[in-house]
């Protein structure tokens, strides 16, 4: 006998959802906003009231339990009567709110119903909606009454219709658990390291625990985290695996894998979300959703769609969802996300389960013991979650929006008056800003009145605009509006890890709430599954990482070792060379000395990095002239994607001469690329790659000093180190691959550095002078790194 887990809202929204797709339908507040109301509501009631109830009941079908379950937001048991509180929140008004949707929201009280019945003996109950219309929170209360046998009849009638559903739900669960089970390592041999990480991977899932992993290029980090959290399902610790990634290129490779693994017996369902502007249909753009035949009636023909792409196809990317969602005519992106609920891996971006802005609900409302999370090439999600958590917001739009709304005075006066009201307050907020030196500066305090003030547009543009007809007018102000919104909604996280950032710039005011330290916001996140795999190849130190994203004390990490021979890679600090800022001029023609010593003792292709474009083209200028004969390549601001292209194909044309490119640390090029074998042999990195300083950064520094005294470490140093190591990274690709990593800083040599120099790089040598980096290098291509 197998159990299988079905919440109550999904089922109710799947079987009860009708009619068309609209933004209306779908504008309730993010989860964090609407758990803060939530909060707030519940903290009001009497004492006899128990906040988020834990319910659910258990149905048989052919021999198997299905547990039914959900979280009521409230019960009130007084004076032996019982009622069931669902608090909702939106900004629409409530009587603006389409029937559907209210029939969903009593749909799913109505299962809660059922349950408390049953369980108490119960003949009856009340029903209570309190609906939550932000920003002003204006509460609009609805009851209802129910008796035992009219829930009986409405939960029977529901499970009845969901039966086919569930046949095919047991249908997956099976195959893939037995699957899983019984599927063995799709490779003929581990890479060294690689059993153990795949170990470590399964028992972080069984503990319950988040795993931070450094796993060199080579290690095989998408088989070896995958496989073995695909082995737990077989163990039904889990049922849904979440691969999230940075890039497009990383989803391929989790795609590829499980392709593979598929070849060996894996019978699962697996689907890659793509971002909404990158699935939808030209023919969609611009089309209002009343008139696009994609929306209209969409839930009354997606379940249709669900069930012939779920019975046809095992992989699901982007082409097999617009294939079926041109079938079936409906929106794709939509569609992918419906179509989710029935797949056993999900892969997509981080920002599904982190953005506070696109968080995922139905998968991520409540925490689920059921999913695992498998974060790859998580070092990019530091710098991506402080954007995640930070908003900005400018004054140059309000006067262009008041000279297209004063056309219509009368129809528009509201929307007038609350945009006047709001630069009012950004020119209060700035005054003190615009008599100093610096037109900026940062306070702890949140800006709460004009938060207030921003609420009150936001309610009234969203009323407005729910009565336009299109025009460029409505186009302008609904991209206003949802910066507002964007700015609206961070401020609700605003506490100490917070700065508002003021500055005047002209005419332009900008406010910004600047996140420092967003790892409570991660921690949260990832407590919302079993267990979370956070990974990449460049994670040192890799305590630092474990501080800043999550912060969880008792998390584990993982150095793995690399699986690529040692004598293959020689590193060698260039110490004669100083690229310290005051330095720079003097440094150009060192530089170029080490960049053609590097390249003259093999014969190959090799990449230089710089911290800047203008440093960059200062040594690029002076070495074509030093050395004319060089082939010389250079990325350039704002390529396309040809151009990057052109550039990469120029080093895997294998035609045995010397080129060497120059590109930007921490740029297109210097992560995310595979230049294997003879495609590279050789790196060159000028500088620690410290970020240039700047307001951001000096505030981070300046809140983790007081924190843990290693500010100018976690504002400077290890963000740019990182940007070196991946960089590094470019250089051995596979087993046979051999090559050269020259660093061109004497800080390199420094303990503050050496001590977070990855594991992998061994046996480092040192060059004090341009002869004896050529010895350096003419002793390694003869002997390797010995």
């Amino acid at each position: 006998m197998a159990v299988h887990q079905i919440g109550i809202r999904e089922l109710v929204e799947f079987l009860l959802r009708t009619g068309d797709l609209s933004p209306v339908v779908t504008s309730e507040n993010t989860a964090q906003e609407g758990s803060r109301i939530h909060r707030k509501i519940q903290r009001s009631r009497p004492t006899t009231y128990q906040s988020e109830v834990a319910l659910k009941t258990t149905i048989k079908y052919e021999n198997d339990d299905y547990v039914i379950s959900g979280r009521a937001d409230g019960i009130d048991n007084h004076d032996d009567k019982v009622l069931i509180e669902e608090i909702k929140t939106s900004d629409l008004e409530y009587d603006t709110i389409p029937q559907s949707t209210l029939t969903l929201y009593w749909g799913q009280v109505k299962v809660y119903a059922y349950i408390v019945m049953h369980d108490q003996q119960l003949d009856s109950l009340a029903m209570q909606l309190t609906y939550v219309q932000t920003p002003d929170e204006l509460i609009t209360t609805k009851q209802q009454t129910i008796t035992k046998d009219e829930a009986d009849d409405f939960f029977n009638n529901l499970i009845k219709e969901y039966e086919g559903w569930i046949k095919l739900r047991r249908e997956l669960d099976d195959r893939r658990v037995s699957s899983s089970k019984q599927l063995k390592f799709p490779f003929e041999n581990y890479r060294p390291g690689q059993h153990l990480l795949a170990t470590n991977v399964y028992k972080a899932i069984m503990l319950e625990k988040h795993l931070f992993v450094e796993a060199p290029t080579g290690t095989g980090k998408t088989i070896s985290t995958l496989f073995p959290a695909i082995k737990s399902m077989g163990e039904q610790l889990i049922s849904r695996i979440f691969y999230f990634t940075a890039k497009q290129s990383t989803r391929h490779v989790a795609e590829n894998t499980i392709a593979i693994m598929s070849k060996t017996g894996l019978n699962l369902k697996s689907i890659t979300l793509t971002a909404k502007d990158k699935i939808t249909f030209p023919e969609e753009k611009d089309v209002p959703p009343e008139e696009n035949p994609y929306m209209v009636g969409y839930y009354d023909r997606v379940r249709p769609a669900i069930k012939d792409l779920i019975e046809h196809v095992d992989q699901i990317t982007k082409e097999t969802i617009q294939q079926y969602a041109k079938k079936h005519t409906v929106d794709p992106f939509e569609y992918s996300l419906d179509v989710s609920l029935f797949c056993d891996v999900i892969i997509c971006d981080y920002n599904y389960l982190f953005d506070p802005q696109v968080h995922l609900q139905r998968f991520f409302s409540l925490p689920d013991k059921q999913n695992c999370f498998l974060i790859d090439e998580v070092h990019n999600l530091v710098q991506r979650s402080r954007e995640m958590y930070s908003a900005t917001l400018q004054s140059g739009p309000i006067d262009p929006l008041l000279k297209l709304l004063a056309h219509n005075k009368a129809a528009n006066a509201k929307v007038i008056s609350k945009l006047k009201s709001l630069k009012r307050s950004f020119k209060r907020y700035s005054k003190d800003t615009a008599a100093t030196v610096d037109k900026q500066i940062a306070q702890l305090a949140p800006l709460d009145n004009f938060n207030k003030t921003l609420g009150d547009l936001i309610e009234v543009t969203h009323q407005w605009l729910a009565t336009q007809p299109p025009s460029d007018t409505v186009d302008a102000v609904v991209d206003y509006y949802f910066q507002c919104r964007s700015y609206y909604l961070i401020s609700q996280f605003y506490d100490d890890t917070y700065r508002t950032r003021i500055i005047v710039d002209g005419n332009q005011i900008s406010f910004r709430q600047f996140c420092m330290d967003p790892s409570n916001q991660l921690k949260e996140s990832l407590n919302l599954g079993r267990a979370a795999i956070l990974f990449s190849a460049t994670l040192s130190p890799i305590n630092y990482y474990q501080r800043v994203l999550g912060n969880e004390a008792d998390s584990l990490c993982m150095i793995s070792d690399s699986s690529f021979p040692p004598k293959n890679c020689q590193v060698i600090i260039a110490n004669n060379i100083n690229t310290r800022y005051a330095n720079r001029q003097n440094s150009v023609e060192p530089i170029c000395d080490t960049i053609y010593t590097m390249i003259s003792q093999q014969t190959g292709h090799y990449l230089v990095f710089f911290p800047s474009m203008t440093y960059l083209n200062l040594v690029l200028n002076q070495f074509v002239t030093s050395h004319p004969d060089i082939t010389v390549l250079n990325q350039k601001p704002d390529m396309d994607n040809a151009a990057r292209q052109d550039f990469l194909d120029q080093f895997r044309n294998a035609d045995g001469q010397t080129k060497v490119g120059f590109a930007l640390l921490g740029g297109i090029f210097s992560e995310g690329i595979d230049l294997k074998n003879d495609a590279l042999i050789g790196v060159g990195i000028v500088s620690v790659g410290l970020p240039g300083i700047n307001a951001e950064s000096d505030l981070i520094r300046d809140y983790f000093d007081q924190l843990n005294g290693q500010g100018f470490s976690f504002a400077y140093q290890l963000p740019g180190f990182n940007n070196v190591s991946q960089a590094a990274g470019r250089v051995i690709r596979t087993d046979d691959d051999k090559g050269v990593i020259v660093l061109m800083d004497q800080r390199f040599n420094q303990t503050r550095y050496r001590q977070i120099f990855p594991k992998n790089w061994q046996n480092i040598k040192v060059s004090n002078t341009t002869p004896q980096l050529k010895n350096l290098l003419q002793s390694f291509w003869k002997n390797g790194n010995v």
